[in-house]
């Protein structure tokens, strides 16, 4: 028994040994590396080409210049690193309300997004909280974690094989891994999807959106959808919770909003 743990703790260190303690954009702790930059980019590039295989790509090319107008005008505001991403943009035919961004620059958009995003304020409310996702490292943060609870998860179920039998250690494992995402994954999840409500409406703001179409968007949002899980086994915060955070942001984006446009910031994407 002490020389399975003592392997898998080996092998536990030497993957924590890669990680790193960094600062979101909102100030908060976040442990990252447990893959790097370039192999985040690599996974980003491997799940967008699947993606498009598995679906349909909308042959509307007025609504696919719309969303790659909102794109192209958000990633303008980007740090100067972040620009040089080889982006790409995909409309896909698909009736969900959904939109995604993934790691190296690769945004996803489904023709269900138009039932809630009536106008380019509102669609770039929901892109820019994709992007925001991307730029807060969220992906490299969640992946580190992952590892770390399958990690500890490999320690208890290797102890527990050893002193009581495989049954009992593939019983842990899976228990403890229902435990880990219900008490440990989903609650960073949400961290990170309220940060990203943060950051994307700061970007949107910076592009000449306004704001206050990050709030629609999710009031619609919430108009369409119905029954919810428990706020504790979500990955996305309480929606009544979220609109009140995101109004009293919007507010306070205004200024942000007006001085972006005299600039000549003002998207007329349609």
């Amino acid at each position: 028994m002490k020389a399975r743990a003592l392997l898998l703790c080996m092998a536990i260190a030497a993957a924590v040994s890669a990680c790193a303690t960094t600062t979101s954009p909102t100030g908060r702790t976040q442990v990252v590396g447990g893959v790097s930059e370039a192999q985040l980019a690599q996974l980003g590039e491997q799940a967008f080409a699947q993606v498009r295989q598995q679906k349909p790509q909308s042959k509307d090319s007025r609504q696919t210049a719309y969303v790659r107008c909102v794109v192209a005008s958000l990633v303008r505001q980007l740090p100067p690193d972040w620009q040089r991403l080889n982006w790409e943009v995909a409309l896909f035919e698909d009736p969900e309300t959904n939109a995604f961004a993934l790691p190296g620059g690769k945004v996803g958009v489904y023709t269900g997004i138009f039932k809630v995003a009536k106008n380019q304020d509102e669609l770039a409310g929901v892109v820019s909280h994709e992007i925001g996702h991307v730029i807060a490292h969220h992906h490299n943060e969640r992946i580190t974690r992952q590892m770390g609870a399958a990690g500890a998860l490999q320690i208890l179920s290797g102890l527990a094989g050893a002193r009581y039998g495989e049954g009992v250690g593939n019983a842990v494992a899976q228990g403890g891994g229902m435990a880990a995402q219900a008490g440990l994954l989903l609650p960073n999840s949400r961290v990170q999807e309220s940060e990203a409500d943060v950051v994307g409406q700061q970007l949107m703001a910076k592009a000449g959106y306004d704001p206050r179409g990050a709030v629609a968007l999710w009031q619609n949002m919430a108009a369409a959808g119905g029954a919810r899980p428990p706020q504790w086994l979500s990955t996305h915060p309480d929606p009544a919770s979220r609109l009140r955070e995101l109004q009293a942001r919007a507010d306070g984006l205004l200024p942000a909003m007006e001085a972006s446009r005299k600039a000549g910031n003002s998207p007329r994407c349609q």
